[in-house]
């Protein structure tokens, strides 16, 4: 039979028409349906629900401790750490360790980064230069540069300069990868096209290479804030007069556990404020970059 002839007949043409017809509303429901919204919480609740994981967390710590669930003596419990701490804040050297470990985290923090950044950006000058300085740099970044904190010490002294130098050699090395990256990133068309205008070598670098690398910078702040608060740290667990790390280290060698606490959250809370400044210096290069 022919099937020309079927496929023009009216019970064909009915079918293939009802067809069409029950495939329209399954199209429109597939067309019509949404996709799941999450419910966004308001800021004063995402706060109250913190507070209230902190609060429970600590009141089960001294119910513990209390019980002696958890032995007293190696974990401590929050009502003795916080007599501790107001010991330690009233009687001992709290604002100047304080001090000390901003002061060289802050530094380091400063020099790493610029210097690294700096490095990293020259790497465009030459690729011969690049080639040539790259098995260095991945060989500093191999070396595991907290085990050279005591010859550190020993070359730069017990002093602030030592903390800082570990705090560079921690920083430094990442920056220059990571403003490297961004070199090499760069718009080939776009360099191009700024020679074909006539700009010179050092406007390109000036006007194309470190405003498109500053995205780059910034997104290692963060990352680069945390590394040389490790490296103070370290540095004053070698040897130091003063900072956080110091009493964390003579705390541990006395077993006041309590007082281990006491720097560690003073230390937490020393890093929340440098990753709040942080946070608002990315905010102010973001806004002049995209300006």
């Amino acid at each position: 039979m022919n099937t020309k002839l079927l496929a023009g007949t009216p019970a064909v043409m009915r079918a293939a028409h009802s067809g069409q017809a029950a495939r329209k509303p399954t199209e429109q429901r597939r067309i019509v349906r949404k996709l799941p919204v999450q419910k966004v919480w308001s800021t004063p609740l995402i706060i109250a629900a913190q507070i209230g994981i902190f609060v429970g967390l600590i009141a089960l710590w001294e119910i513990a401790a209390d019980f002696k669930i958890l032995d007293p003596f190696f974990w401590s419990q929050p009502s003795v750490i916080w007599s501790t701490l107001i010991t330690f804040f009233a009687q001992g050297d709290a604002l100047t360790d304080i001090v000390y470990t901003f002061k060289s985290t802050i530094l380091g923090f400063i020099l790493g980064t610029t210097a690294g950044s700096l490095l990293g950006m020259s790497f465009w000058w030459s690729s011969n230069y690049a080639r040539i300085m790259q098995p260095y740099v991945i060989c500093l970044e191999s070396i595991p540069k907290l085990a050279l904190a005591p010859l550190i010490v020993l070359i730069f002294g017990m002093g602030l300069p030592s903390k800082v130098a570990i705090a560079v050699a921690l920083t430094i090395v990442v920056s220059t990868l990571t403003a490297y990256a961004g070199v090499r990133s760069v718009d080939k068309d776009q360099e191009r096209l700024f020679y074909s205008i006539g700009a010179s070598r050092w406007q390109v670098f000036t006007k194309l290479v470190i405003p498109f690398c500053i995205p780059w910078i910034i997104s290692i702040l963060r990352v680069n804030i945390g590394l040389a608060l490790t490296g103070s740290i370290v540095g004053e667990f070698v040897s130091s007069e003063h900072g956080l790390g110091r009493t964390i280290l003579y705390a541990g060698s006395t077993y006041e556990i309590s007082l281990v606490w006491v720097a560690v959250l003073v230390l937490a809370a020393l890093s929340m404020v440098m990753y709040a400044i942080v946070g608002w210096l990315e905010k102010v290069l973001r806004k002049g970059v995209d300006h």
